[in-house]
This record gives C-alpha cells, sequence and structure tokens, in this order.
C-alpha cells in the first residue's frame, strides 16, 4: 500500500516526481513542472535546466499516460537525441518502472504503449507521425519556421501540449514571434543570474570574453539584431508607413 500511495504521488505531483530523480527544482522549474498550460515558451539562459525539466516532463507523461506519443523535436538529430538522452538517463535511474517493449539511442517504447521519440528538424522526416500528446522542440530559435507549421497539426486531433525551448538567436523566427507576440502562451524567461548553479565569477569572465552582444544572447535571454544585420530592426520598422504604397505587390 505504501509504493502504491507513494506512485499516486509521484503520478499526481511532477515536483514530487523530480525529487524522486534525486533534483530539487528551482522555484520557476517547480511553477513548470506544476503548469498544466499547453503551450508553454521558454526563454532560458544556457545550463539554466530548461532541458532537464522539459525531459523530465516528458518521461513522466511517457509513464502515467499510457499511449502517449511524445515527440522531441531540434534543428539537427544532434540535438534532439541530447534531450531524448536525458528521458532516457532518468528512465534509467528509475530503474524501467514500465517495462520497455523496444529501447534505442533514437526512440523508447514502453509496455503501456507510450512513444517518446528523437527526430531531426526536417520537414519532411516527420510528416508521418500524428496524434503527438507532447512536442518538445529544442534550440527553437534556430529551427526553420516550416518545421513548426508542420508540427503544430500534430496537435489538431489529440489536444496535446506544445513545449518551445531556447535562447534566443536574433530577432527572427518562429521562436521571437511567438515570445514578443503570440497568444495563449505561457512563458518562463530565466537569465543566468537567476540559475543558482552559475558562480557569479564565471558570468563576469564570459561576460569579457564574448562580448556584450552574445553574452545578452546566452546568459541575459534578450533578442538582439543578428550580427551581420545592416539596419537594425527598430530602424526597418520606423522606416515602414500606411501612409506610403508599396513599390511592388499592390493593387
Amino acid at each position: 500500500m505504501v509504493m502504491l500511495a507513494d506512485d499516486l504521488t509521484l503520478a499526481l505531483d511532477r515536483v514530487t516526481f523530480a525529487r524522486a530523480l534525486g533534483l530539487e527544482p528551482d522555484p520557476w522549474q517547480e511553477d513548470l513542472l506544476r503548469s498544466t498550460a499547453n503551450r508553454t515558451l521558454l526563454n532560458c539562459c544556457r545550463q539554466s535546466g530548461k532541458s532537464t525539466m522539459t525531459g523530465l516532463i516528458a518521461l513522466h507523461r511517457a509513464l502515467y499516460y499510457p499511449g502517449s506519443l511524445i515527440l522531441c523535436l531540434a534543428p539537427a538529430l544532434r540535438q534532439s537525441q541530447e534531450l531524448f538522452q536525458k528521458v532516457l538517463g532518468f528512465y534509467r535511474a528509475l530503474e524501467r518502472p514500465v517495462p520497455p517493449q523496444a529501447e534505442n539511442r533514437l526512440s523508447l517504447e514502453l509496455e503501456n504503449s507510450s512513444r517518446i521519440i528523437a527526430l531531426p528538424g526536417m520537414e519532411k522526416n516527420i510528416r508521418g507521425y500524428s496524434g503527438a500528446a507532447l512536442l518538445l522542440v529544442d534550440e527553437a530559435a534556430r529551427m526553420d519556421d516550416s518545421l513548426y507549421y508542420t508540427v503544430r497539426p500534430m496537435l489538431a486531433v489529440s489536444g496535446g501540449a506544445l513545449m518551445m525551448l531556447s535562447t534566443p538567436f536574433g530577432k527572427r523566427g518562429v521562436f521571437y514571434e511567438e515570445w514578443t507576440g503570440g497568444s495563449a502562451w505561457e512563458r518562463y524567461a530565466v537569465t543566468a543570474s537567476e540559475c543558482p548553479r552559475i558562480p557569479p565569477e564565471f558570468l563576469e569572465e564570459e561576460r569579457k570574453t564574448l562580448g556584450p552582444w552574445w553574452f545578452a544572447q546566452e546568459y541575459l535571454c534578450e533578442f538582439r539584431d543578428t550580427v551581420d544585420q545592416v539596419f537594425q530592426t527598430e530602424v526597418i520598422d520606423g522606416a515602414i508607413t500606411d501612409e506610403v504604397a508599396p513599390l511592388f505587390g499592390g493593387a
């Protein structure tokens, strides 16, 4: 009975599930783990633990919601595989509480019919999947917009959740557009100063080494104009007005 009670607690509370794996979540991570949002954006600095938390959420879904399909996506297969390896590491640390039907470096299929699959960020290679319970998009600021528009229909029937996690990469792309103007998203912004595992001395060294642009992007979660951009985004936006008809494309 004690084991059953413990298992029920783990099923109902992902924070308790994290602690069962030896993890003590930061305050923002607790909020994320207890969130019921279906659309989540994580704009978090490097080494903040965003991949760890999303990997934990993926495994929890697979274990306690039989028949769940969880897809791990990223611009490159190597990146999605890294996220999947976190999931696999947690699964093995728990000593495989639901036995595997198949287990390899890119996918995990459980006896309860849940599946977790790592996929490359190539639109043509992911169209065969549907009915996803959870879509995780890592390094979302660097993915092609076509990937985003391809994966969203996978949630049409299942009503599944979509989580995009990244550090910024310029004022461009779907991740930037959704962060700055999208609706229905729950947003988390975590800078390096909010991560207790990153020493201030290291950050000061990084500030001097990387320079203001890279440091602001990688550690302060700021969307900056790209380094090779000729005109700043604010200048371009300020030059556009409805009072002047476009040279091309008009009626």
